[in-house]
């Protein structure tokens, strides 16, 4: 069906944007689940196939670690071969790495965990950008839906999956393989969206070329990357550790397990709703204060608070989550003029952001041992959250990458 065609026909048009709709809801579903489904898993699969903790450990930090290598590249291939073509061939990839994760044995999950990291930071790079290209009016809406998609499939992941592996009598491997069929399904839905390779997607591409501008050399690019990394590292470090700070303080892991659930469900409605109102603003100064404050009570309630507010502590950190994961997405689309230095900066920051989320929790891990206690690894988050604040002011300005200060 021809360019023209799709114009002039409403109908025909608003069949197009709900086909696309649907297809960024079910992308975006992928990019969380076959990580945070993981977590609940690791005792089964290290006693399983006899593997070290440190081992075990690394099937969270490789797809961290490819995140951070690939992610600069991403941009250019979405330029060289159409951002919509790239994320085809990333769910066809990621539905293979799932697959070969699924296999018993040591070799295919470290292989697959790493090709399935690979394949979901291509969209994690490419759909900000593709948002910014297709609803240029709707940014916030859009980066809205998005983020709930991803953040909910991401919580139900963690609840289902030991439910999945004992209850069902799947095993880890069926646990972790089942998320093969939602990404088979999104191929199907996605597969429409590669022949809308259309003329406005080229003038997007030309317009790219004529503003070119070196982000590694942008004081702004800078304030966006390094808000991402450290929301990025707050989370991670949350999901990692906060059962193990929880039962510390003596709360059992049955609970301690179900709070962690709590933190990724009071997360949820802020990842749709602060994207909506940070695209009406201006300027989103007052939204990164809130945001500061919200994980700097939460963090220091940890430590310092009464341990029977303990619920009241982890619902705040998680709605300050969510208010921070929601700007660090939004900034992409804001503080860049078209879809090409969209990509680039969700590049960058992606890159630099999830390096930074790799290391927090293997030096939160460190400083435990090494201290014997939570409390200083938990005034790292403080300070984290103090950076996040400060790099979150610059990136919240109204102005755009490359623009005259």
């Amino acid at each position: 069906m021809s360019n023209q065609h799709i114009k002039s026909n409403p109908a025909v048009r608003k069949s197009a944007v709900w086909m696309m709709i649907v297809g960024i809801i079910f992308i975006a579903s992928n990019l969380r689940a076959p990580l945070t489904s993981v977590g609940p898993l690791v005792g089964l699969i290290r006693d399983d196939i006899h593997i070290s903790n440190t081992m075990a450990g690394m099937i969270t930090t490789l797809p961290l670690l490819a995140f951070a290598l690939f992610s600069p590249i991403v941009p250019k291939l979405g330029r060289k071969f159409g951002v919509e073509v790239v994320i085809l061939i990333s769910i066809i990839f990621l539905t293979l790495g799932i697959i070969l994760r699924s296999l018993s044995g040591v070799a295919t999950l470290y292989i697959g965990t790493t090709v399935l990291g690979l394949a979901i930071s291509v969209s994690n790079v490419l759909l900000p950008s593709l948002i910014k290209r297709e609803f240029p009016k709707r940014i916030g809406l859009m980066t809205g839906v998005y983020s709930i998609s991803m953040n909910l499939l991401g919580a139900i992941a963690s609840g289902i999956s030991v439910p999945i592996a004992v209850g069902l009598g799947f095993g880890w491997q069926g646990a972790l393989g089942i998320w093969g069929i939602l990404c088979f399904v999104s191929i199907l839905f996605w597969l429409p969206q590669t022949k809308r390779r259309n003329r406005e997607t080229t003038a997007v591409h030309s317009q790219t070329t004529d503003s070119k501008v070196n982000l590694w050399r942008s004081a702004l690019a800078w304030q966006v990357t390094l808000f991402m990394g450290l929301q990025s590292m707050v989370f991670y470090v949350l999901i990692a550790w906060l059962p193990e700070i929880l039962k510390q303080q003596g709360i059992s892991s049955d609970q301690s397990g179900w709070l962690l659930s709590i933190m990724q469900l009071a997360l949820l409605p802020f990842t749709f709703i602060v994207p909506v109102i940070a695209g009406r603003m201006s300027s989103q100064r007052s939204l990164v204060t809130i945001t500061a404050i919200l994980l700097l009570t939460g963090t220091l309630g940890l430590v310092y608070g009464s341990s029977n507010l303990i619920v009241l502590w982890i619902i705040i950190l998680g709605i300050g989550g969510g208010f921070a994961f929601g700007l660090s997405m939004m900034f992409f689309g804001l503080r860049t003029e078209n879809a090409g230095q969209a990509a680039e900066l969700s590049g960058m920051a992606q890159s630099v952001g999830y390096l930074l989320a790799a290391i927090g929790p293997t030096l939160f891990g460190y400083l435990h041992d090494a201290t014997n206690s939570w409390t200083i690894p938990l005034l790292i988050l403080v300070g984290a959250s103090i950076l996040l604040f400060i790099f979150g002011l610059g990136a919240a300005r109204d102005r755009y990458i490359g623009s005259a200060k």
